[in-house]
């Protein structure tokens, strides 16, 4: 805490200090500034680089083709990167994805950044998309500089902020299933030097799934100081609240999918929806001290809420009936209570210099963050089948004919009770070296200072751990040509595990190591951008049961993944711009373990959970003319492939391609009128699983009308 107070009390400092500066130069010039330079487009821990001189790969989606592939959450997004898979969505209550076919701690959302701070971590619901300005997949291990994360890449959202222009626009939209959507987002400035923008949106959505129907709204305010040509400030705050049906989908009956009905709903009803809840807010500094240096402060707190009941299938065997008549279904019903929040400070400079005949440009910061997650959960489960129980005990439902209600609802019973507290400062460092016009390296490194407190407050018991991480990075750029470059790199990444082993101490963190390789290109004078790679990834220090009697755990598994990846984006002369990336990932587990989530020891060689070998997505859009406005048609293909269904089994998920198109035509200067069908020839598939159990279906054919008036 004490840190946390000192990094804020530098910030406060440094942006008041600059205010006065600024307040004596305007007592001094009476003229208002006549050009207001806007520094929010700058990304944190980024710094200047080309595309064709940056030794990682990168994919940015930017608004423009989120908006033309029909996206309105983060899972639907991050769908346009072949790189990313889909992952267990805890009955859709947030995201979870894969990328380079590694997961995080499947117990927790995959974590993501927003505008640079850690911030997917927490119970807020899905993240709906309706405030972000752009998506990066930023691939490849990157502690280097952000610190603990996902181990296979990082997954970055730029939000909507003020730009000083006076705009808006209301869009209104109805699709099938009787869903009605409402965005809105307008922006203007309030002075020379102050400008201010508001971003929101309103669902109330049934869904092909019967009887759930969720309602979420959220705003993203935000506003923007000038305050003076060289500095800014920028605030901006996040709301959300989600009322979401537990839904963890349909279940495979004897292995095999489709017996029973996409639309079937598992659940009950009767225990209403889940509640998410997010309030978050983010304050940036930014100082050019100069053309060459400048200076960044920041600070992030999201607080995040999740409550509700939930009657889901059971895994285990010796429970569940269905395993024995193949059409009853056992089930078990869950309260949880999730209260997260995180705190981050972060101070980064950055600047270039030339020491003889090389160019150093260089990143230099300091970072601190908190994360509480407190939790409560309680679960009532029907005895083994051995002692015969009641149906009314099995909680039991007809997979084909499902009754809802049957039976009372059980009270379940208290489970887990516990607050943990994991807290970090880190320390990191990037130098990329021009040798020549043609060849850079970067050299970058990161050193973290880790610790971690659990209370379990229904034992009563403390447990606590520290540990310190050096993350290495390694790059190198040649450009072999004006449009073209070849890149190598290197990177570790790390990330705390949560929990204590058999003697009440922390486990060491999930380390992960990966090279790569690859080509950039731009061509066509730039209207065509591609990139190919070739990666390999190791994982280790999986957490795993290392004795199975005792069920106590160890982190002591091991995996890696590798492939290739293409990425191209382009605008060409005739008005058609193109969307392709795909991506084949070979990821498998290299040491033999027992399962905790299973209860079954897992063989080296064993592929990776949700992990198709070959994904790709492709968009393409043509701008036209039709009776003298502007039309533009678009299409796309989204294809999966296979993907292991169940850890340690032979059940899979088919893999899927499904198509889209769309139209807008704008009628006038502040009217346009669009028309989406995705899935169009109603292709009957599957997104994710965590067991033939817990089998998320997609969508059948949806149509989507919408209507957007600017102002």
């Amino acid at each position: 805490m004490k840190k946390s107070l000192g990094l804020l009390g530098i910030f406060v400092l440094a942006v008041s200090a600059e205010a006065a500066i600024a307040q004596r130069a305007d007592a001094n010039d009476s003229d208002l500034i006549e050009t207001v330079l806007v520094l929010g487009t700058k990304q944190a821990y980024r710094g200047q680089f080309e595309r064709l001189e940056t030794p990682q790969m990168n994919l940015e989606i930017d608004e423009a083709l989120l908006r033309q592939s029909g996206a309105q959450d983060l899972n639907q997004a991050l769908d346009l990167s072949a790189s990313v898979a889909r992952q267990n969505n805890f009955g859709g209550l947030w995201n979870s994805f894969a990328v380079r076919g590694f997961v995080g701690d499947e117990n927790l959302p995959s974590n993501y950044l927003v505008n640079g701070f850690n911030a997917g971590r927490g119970f807020g619901g899905s993240r709906d998309i309706s405030g972000i300005e752009s998506v990066e997949v930023l691939k490849g291990p990157r502690a280097a500089l952000f610190g603990r994360g996902e181990p296979g890449g990082t997954v970055n959202l730029v939000t909507k902020r003020p730009t000083f222009n006076e705009a808006g626009s209301l869009r209104i939209a109805a699709s099938r299933f009787d869903s009605v959507r409402t965005d809105v987002d307008y922006e203007t400035p309030l002075s020379s030097s102050v400008a201010v923008r508001l971003v929101g949106f309103y669902e109330d959505a049934e869904s092909f799934r019967d009887t759930v129907e969720t309602r979420r709204m959220g705003a993203s305010p935000s506003i923007a100081w000038q305050i003076s040509d060289r500095s800014e400030l920028v605030y901006e705050m996040e709301f959300s609240d989600q009322e979401v049906p537990f839904d963890r989908g349909i279940v495979a009956v004897d292995d095999r999918l489709g017996a029973v009905s996409r639309s079937t709903f598992l659940g009950e009803p009767g225990d209403g929806p889940m509640k998410a809840d997010v309030l978050g807010h983010q304050l940036e500094y930014r100082f050019s001290m100069s053309d060459d240096w400048s200076v960044r402060l920041g600070y992030n707190g999201r607080d995040t809420e999740l409550e509700g009941l939930s009657t889901e299938p059971e895994l285990s065997g010796s429970r569940q009936l269905l395993y024995r008549d193949s059409e009853t279904l056992t089930r078990q019903r869950r309260y949880r209570h999730y209260d997260a929040s995180y705190t981050v400070f972060r101070g980064e400079l950055e600047g270039s210099f030339e020491i003889g005949d090389t160019v150093h440009r260089i990143i230099l910061g300091v970072d601190q963050d908190e994360f509480e997650n407190d939790q409560v959960f309680r679960r009532i489960r029907s005895p083994s089948l051995a002692s015969d129980p009641s149906l009314e005990q099995l909680q039991a439902i007809n997979v084909f004919d499902p009754i809802y209600g049957q039976y009372p609802l059980p009270e379940p019973s208290p489970q887990a009770d516990r607050v943990e507290t994991q807290e970090s400062t880190g320390f990191f460092f990037q130098d990329q070296i021009a040798l020549s016009e043609k060849l850079h390296v970067r050299l970058g490194g990161r050193f973290d200072d880790y610790d971690q407190r659990l209370v379990n407050r229904r034992s009563n018991t403390t447990a606590a751990s520290s540990e310190s991480r050096f993350s290495p990075q390694l790059g190198m750029v040649y450009r072999f040509a004006d449009d073209a470059s070849f890149y190598a790199a290197y990177g570790e990444n790390f990330r705390p595990l949560s929990g204590t082993d058999s003697e009440g101490n922390g486990f060491d963190p999930n380390q992960s190591t990966s090279i790569e390789a690859g080509l950039k290109f731009a061509l066509l004078d730039g209207s065509l951008d591609a990139t190919i790679s070739l990666f390999r990834v190791e994982q280790e220090n999986i957490l795993v049961v290392d004795d199975p009697s005792a069920f106590t755990y160890a982190a002591a598994g091991e995996a890696e993944s590798q492939g290739f990846e293409l990425d191209v984006a382009g605008r060409f002369a005739n008005d058609v711009s193109l969307w392709a990336s795909v991506a084949y990932v070979d990821a498998e587990i290299t040491n033999d373990f027992f399962d905790p989530n299973f209860g079954r020891q897992i063989s080296a060689g064993a592929r990776l959970l949700n992990i198709p070998k070959l994904s790709a997505n492709i968009q393409v859009a043509r701008d036209l003319q039709f009776a003298g406005s502007p039309l533009q048609l678009g299409a796309g293909l989204l294809h999966v492939g296979d993907r292991l269904g169940y850890f340690g089994t032979n059940f899979e998920l088919p893999g899927y391609t499904t198509a889209r198109v769309y139209a807008a035509y704008q009628l006038n200067a502040n009217v346009t009128i669009r028309a989406d069908i995705d899935n169009l020839f109603d292709e009957e598939f599957y997104v994710n699983s965590f067991s033939e159990l817990w089998v998320q279906p997609g969508a059948p054919t949806t149509w989507r009308i919408s209507a957007e008036f600017g102002f």
